[in-house]
């Protein structure tokens, strides 16, 4: 369970760098260095490194999400992780070298990039989805800041060796992923270290016998009880809104995808430059995020007094408005990828890029559905990295559906630059996304399902805090604010009915009430006054 109104709300430095590190390296893959394309013209398959690249990312998403819980984390263990980051760097550095570009050699890039590049962005899920909602969300939009800032300077640099120092970012975001573990273990010692101080000895210490068996069960039973918690919490009817609205987003992720694939099979050809204006959807981009991160900070500065997520997830939840930064955020997004359809049949002739806009709005969504990705693990109590596998997969989806549509109308026209019919087409398909599947309305309507969890969680970390309940009564007490039985609370936890019990009569006393009604009420008071007012 979240600590009291969390440790603190400030960005760690070491996720933002870390994280900065990975988003500038999979910018740099993405869209620096040139459109290496399977064919020759008039039939030539353009964007085939990026197409093969986003494949083998789904590839690496499905293992994960098939895999055992175990599976997962060997997965996602350090010592793979290193693994990943020197692949990575291999296999990024290869192509750029002269004489590689044969298809054998995109086929080999793709494998041995988009298989690892898959990983590590499901293992920053887990990370960033391990801390409070109200930190990671800012970590994501100044890490993707960062990140591109970083392609930007070096993309200036006119030598050819600057392309090589974004290649070993991966090598900089395991490190981070690494100090960000060991300060996790560091803090779960100290807290084993608090509990057991409160325990029988025989608590703590398994015999010799069974003491293998015994931390397998009870490693176990601690991910079922992480990813089962909050949709055990979740009422029926919440759980259904939940399950539509993810639906709705993967779809209409899926069609921003493709509308993003679209464009970016157009905006250059093959042997040219990926993205001829990188460096003006680079700066648009960290424009986007700037405006993004104050949007987060005025929010909280706005419901400073509750603390906790709220701050990110409803702009102001104690007044019922339901309405979010990241709901702004979103429309801002969308109506900067909307303007850069507009302006490419309309300005394109006055130099006004409107490919950087449609990319750099892309850019910005991107960031906003990491965001959403978060929310989402919060509110199912599921894997961030289950939900960015999820996630990205929708996303991925679309774009490579939209590299190859993208090409088979080029193959068959013969268009020589951004036809207005495939800008129209893809706009209208970001649009019809916006309005009709993963509307503003369903943004809005997760934000305030996960404001409503948060502030059930605060309420449970200010009794449990207030009142000094132990461990065990603090993990207890979110099942009896809730109703659960006792035989469903020992069910959870692997206790006696009779344990639950005793648990639950030491809560009552501490907390001066006289039965399970009554703690339900205190719970709700403090749900709706978290000042104790």
């Amino acid at each position: 369970m979240r600590s009291l109104m969390h440790a603190g709300t400030r960005p760690s430095l070491r996720a933002v760098l870390g994280f900065a590190c990975n988003q500038g390296f999979v910018f740099s893959l993405f869209y620096m260095g040139t459109n290496r394309a399977l064919g020759t013209v008039p039939v030539a398959f353009e964007r085939a490194d990026l197409f093969g690249t986003l494949l083998f990312m789904i590839a690496a998403f499905a293992l994960f999400r098939i895999a055992s819980p175990k599976a997962r984390s060997a997965l996602l263990a350090p010592p793979l992780l290193w693994c990943y980051a020197a692949l990575l760097v291999v296999a990024s550095i290869v192509p750029i070298l002269p004489g590689t570009m044969e298809a054998a050699d995109i086929v080999l890039e793709s494998v041995f990039v988009g298989l690892p590049s898959g990983l590590m962005l499901a293992a920053w899920g887990r990370a960033l989805g391990g801390r409070a909602v109200s930190r990671s969300v800012p970590e994501v939009f100044l890490g993707s800041a960062l990140g591109a800032t970083a392609c930007f300077v070096f993309a200036a640099i006119p030598l050819d060796v600057a392309p090589l120092v974004l290649k070993l970012l991966p090598l900089g975001s395991v490190w981070a992923l690494y100090l960000l573990a060991r300060g996790e273990k560091g803090q779960d010692a100290g807290r084993c270290g608090e509990e057991g101080a409160s325990l029988p000895a025989s608590a703590v210490r398994p015999t010799a016998g069974n003491s293998a068996a015994s931390r397998e069960a009870s490693s176990a039973a601690t991910e079922s009880r992480s990813l089962s918690l909050r949709i055990l919490l979740a009422t029926p009817a919440e759980r259904k809104e939940t399950a539509r609205l993810s639906m709705k987003m993967a779809a209409g992720t899926v069609l921003f995808g493709l509308a993003a694939g679209f464009m970016e099979t157009y905006g250059s050809d093959p042997g040219m430059a990926s993205t001829p204006t990188l460096p003006a959807t680079l700066l648009l981009f960290v424009i986007f995020c700037v405006a993004a991160l104050q949007l987060l900070a005025a929010a909280r500065r706005s419901v400073g007094s509750l603390g906790g997520d709220a701050a990110v997830l409803a702009a102001d939840p104690a007044s019922g408005e339901q309405e979010g930064p990241l709901d702004d955020v979103y429309r801002l997004a969308v109506l900067v990828m909307m303007a850069g359809f507009l302006f490419v049949p309309v300005l394109g002739e006055f130099g006004v890029p409107g490919e950087a806009i449609v990319l750099a709005g892309y850019l910005g969504l991107s960031a906003v559905f990491v965001s959403l990705f978060l929310v989402m693990a919060y509110i199912t109590g599921q894997d961030a990295a289950q939900s960015f596998a999820h996630g990205f997969t929708a996303l991925f989806a679309g774009e490579v559906a939209g590299v190859a549509l993208g090409n088979v109308i080029d193959a068959f026209s013969g268009f020589g630059e951004t036809p207005y019919v495939v800008v129209a087409c893809a706009g209208l398909a970001a649009l019809f996304a916006y309005l009709f599947l993963f509307t503003e309305r369903d943004f809005r309507a997760l934000s305030v399902i996960a404001r409503d969890a948060d502030r059930f969680d605060d309420a449970c970390a200010l009794i449990a805090s207030r009142f000094g309940l132990s461990n065990r009564e603090a993990e207890i007490l979110p099942f009896a604010l809730k109703g659960r039985t006792g035989e469903r609370i020992a069910s959870e936890f692997f206790i006696s009915k009779s344990t639950v019990d005793t648990h639950l009569r030491r809560m009552y006393a501490k907390c001066g009430v006289h039965g399970r009604q009554e703690l339900i009420d205190l719970g709700e008071r403090t749900e709706r006054q978290p000042d104790g007012r």
